[in-house]
């Protein structure tokens, strides 16, 4: 759905409040994000997705021991999705599965998670997955927009982060170098918290208006980056990497201004920064994992790289992890 289909359902909003044609597009810099089909859900992508990379691993699913799903879109609040895709996928009964949650960066913890779990030797491999539904927000809010007779220029702002939201799916398998041996590492993961801002960006759901999310997205931005730079010093100090040293940066995908004020802001090459967001919007935990499968596909990041992950969530926290390929 591109960002131009969008603003026609919201029509009559722009023509009250007398917003231009292709804000959407000019604000965010996304032409487009991708739904599923009604009524999927989560766990349909997020084993569409783990087959995909369990083939690619040529790891058999019998061998795994650890299954996480780490995205904010959830089958139902009880059993855990995944339990539905531990199923679906043909994993063991001595396969350890749960969800965890945190935010866009769920994926990533799950990455540092499972990679700890591999050191400690409690596994021999696992793997994580994530699959975001945006259908439900962006419906949701499109109906509230239009809904609201009392809205202004000012207050559509807070819903303006929930139009650029996609959805996908993505998946990981990671094992112990000494079982395959593939020359790819997770070399460093580094986290940092900023709690103080946990009211910038919050969502839910209610019987009434369906799933609505609230966004201060000029704050978040500014206090976003001041935790991801924080966050970037400790992975500098901790890896003895230095920035010169990673041919390509991946990125969790929110908005063109945000791509633009990171990188200035931590002092990176722009031009090292693999990015998704016009084609698929901000994919929430998928989105900083599936840019880098997809530049991996695209041959940006080769044997004997380095690359880095770079993601900012609500809450707020930043993670970022160093990868050796």
């Amino acid at each position: 759905m591109t960002s131009d289909d969008i603003e026609g359902q919201l029509a009559p909003v722009y023509e009250r409040l007398k917003l231009p044609e292709g804000r959407l597009e000019l604000m965010s810099g996304i032409r487009s994000r991708r739904f599923w089909k009604e009524g999927t859900r989560p766990s349909e992508g997020a084993i569409l997705a783990g087959r995909k990379a369990l083939l690619a691993s040529g790891v058999d699913a019998a061998e795994i021991d650890f299954l996480v799903f780490t995205s904010v879109s959830r089958d139902m609040m009880e059993p855990a999705t995944a339990a539905f895709v531990h199923r679906s996928l043909g994993l063991g009964p001595h396969c350890q599965i749960f969800d965890i949650s945190n935010a866009c960066l769920g994926f990533l913890n799950g990455m540092i998670m499972l990679a700890n779990m591999l050191e400690l030797g409690q596994v021999r491999y696992g793997l994580v997955v994530a699959s975001e539904t945006a259908e439900d927000l962006v419906k949701s809010t499109i109906q509230f927009l239009l809904a609201d007779k009392a809205l202004t220029r000012k207050t559509i702002k807070t819903a303006f982060a929930s139009l650029t939201i996609g959805s996908g799916a993505v998946a990981l398998v990671m094992g112990q170098k000494k079982l395959k041996n593939t020359g790819h590492r997770l070399s460093v993961g580094i986290c940092r918290a900023n709690t103080r801002h946990n009211h910038l960006c919050q969502g839910g759901q209610n019987a009434e208006q369906g799933t609505l999310m609230s966004t201060d997205s000029e704050l978040l931005l500014t206090e976003g980056i001041a935790t991801a730079q924080m966050c970037w010093q400790a992975f500098l100090e901790e890896s003895g990497w230095d920035k010169e040293s990673i041919s390509c940066f991946f990125c969790h995908q929110v908005g063109r201004a945000h791509a633009q004020l990171l990188f200035s802001t931590l002092g990176l090459d722009p031009d090292r920064n693999f990015e998704t967001l016009p084609v698929l919007g901000n994919v929430g935990s998928v989105s900083a994992p599936i840019t880098l499968a997809m530049g991996i596909e695209k041959g940006r990041l080769a044997a004997g790289q380095r690359g880095a992950i770079l993601g900012i969530g609500s809450g707020i926290n930043s993670l970022m992890l160093g990868i050796d390929w």
